[in-house]
């Protein structure tokens, strides 16, 4: 089966923001909404200051706390492990908003709540997400987690370090962060509990 999953290496990002353009535009985001965004750090000492990235979005959890607290069941998730919302369900109560841990989701001005969904409609064309076929340095990488043979699984398999954010929150994210920088305290590292559960 089918376990979709991203990876970021951040050893590469530039903080460049043509992910969260193209997915702007891929989406017709809203202004004052997000689905994707880059949170940033300056680190060292002036004059010797340098600035890392780190781009954010949903997580698309194997146990996502938004779900449960969705009172029409308009938050679900799709046998491939996407994170979604049926927007005509939606009554814009806020519930799944409060409930994210990671702040990914927001409310549309037409009344529902919207978030990243991995372009879902690109997946069903046979496409890449919009941001990871953007991405000029190509520190996104995309696919079946359970396939050893995806983009991603090699990304991950490949790198030094594999983080993802909160662990301690058990929502079990699929995004994955490679070879962070300490400086955005991912601490954590977890590659070897994910090699030892078998995944690629």
């Amino acid at each position: 089966m089918t376990r979709y999953a991203m990876s970021i290496d951040l050893s590469a990002c530039v903080g460049c923001s043509a992910c969260s353009v193209a997915c702007t535009m891929e989406n017709d985001v809203p202004v004052g909404n997000h689905r994707l965004w880059i949170r940033n750090t300056t680190v060292g000492t002036f004059p010797n200051l340098t600035v890392e990235f780190r781009p954010e979005q949903c997580l698309h959890c194997e146990n996502p706390p938004c779900v449960p607290v969705c009172p029409t069941g308009c938050c679900y998730v799709t046998d491939d492990g996407i994170v979604d919302i049926d927007e005509h369900q939606c009554i814009a109560c806020g519930a799944c908003i409060a409930a994210c841990p990671y702040d990914a989701r927001s409310m549309h001005p037409d009344g529902y709540v919207t978030k990243c969904n991995f372009c879902r409609h690109r997946l069903e064309e046979g496409k890449l997400p919009a941001c990871v076929e953007t991405c000029p340095t190509l520190c996104r990488s995309f696919g079946d987690l359970d396939d050893p043979n995806s983009a991603v699984s090699i990304a991950i398999r490949e790198a030094d370090r594999v983080d993802v954010l909160r662990p301690e929150q058990g929502t079990g994210p699929n995004l994955y962060y490679l070879n962070a920088p300490s400086s955005f305290g991912l601490t954590s590292n977890i590659w070897d509990v994910k090699h030892e559960e078998g995944a690629h």
